[in-house]
């Protein structure tokens, strides 16, 4: 037993090389995806307002009955989020916890809009206890920014200009609005292509390298 002792303990260490060979390799290749995928922002629709435009302004009431103007200048010098929802929409219900913590995290102003029956929208209200949030029922502020699918973002900025929108079925959505506004670029995906383009472009392994000669004149 004691004379297969060194010969166990050379293949433990054997193995462990090539186990921390495989895991280096590992590692590699999930730094080569994470830099080859990008990340998923918010699917933009090529209908309604154009980013970069004035959001429609529109005269409307919250479910208690407060008044709320949707577009325009913001009152309190802050960027709001128009977040689209339905009842019937089961991502939404999910969604609405996670934007009553995004507001707050990001200190942005999220106003709820619905197109529906009353009843079934102050349910909504009471079930996930959104009471903090202005709530708007108003099939006509759907109608101005053309929203055809739920949950449907629009990010405006404090000067009600649109800085970004787009389909949201999670947080990662919604920070990408954020991300388009602070990049000037209305989509994350469009921010990534540009970045693309401005990035030098490597030399092909093995490719002559060019310098560049002085010339005087003659």
């Amino acid at each position: 037993m004691y004379e297969a002792l060194p010969y166990i303990v050379v293949m433990q260490l054997v193995l462990t090389l090539v186990l921390a060979v495989l895991m280096f390799g590992l590692a590699r290749q999930v730094g080569v995806l994470h830099e080859r995928v990008a990340p998923m922002g918010a699917m933009t629709s090529d209908r309604g307002p154009e980013v970069g435009e004035l959001a429609p302004t529109l005269s409307a009431a919250t479910l208690a009955g407060d008044p709320v103007a949707v577009g325009g200048p913001s009152s309190r010098g802050r960027s709001r989020l128009l977040l689209f929802v339905s009842p019937a929409c089961p991502v939404c219900k999910k969604l609405l916890p996670i934007a009553c913590s995004f507001a707050n995290a990001e200190r942005i102003d999220v106003l709820l809009v619905g197109d529906g029956d009353v009843a079934e929208q102050r349910a909504m209200v009471q079930r996930h206890a959104l009471e903090g949030l202005p709530y708007i029922n108003s099939p006509q502020v759907g109608m101005a920014f053309h929203v055809g699918k739920l949950p449907y973002a629009i990010l405006l900025d404090a000067q009600g200009v649109i800085r970004a929108k787009g389909l949201v079925n999670n947080r990662e959505h919604l920070e990408s609005l954020l991300i388009a506004e602070e990049s000037g670029f209305g989509t994350i995906q469009a921010y990534l292509a540009a970045r693309n383009r401005a990035a030098p472009q490597a030399a092909p392994p093995g490719a002559p390298v060019r310098q560049a000669h002085e010339t005087h004149p003659t």
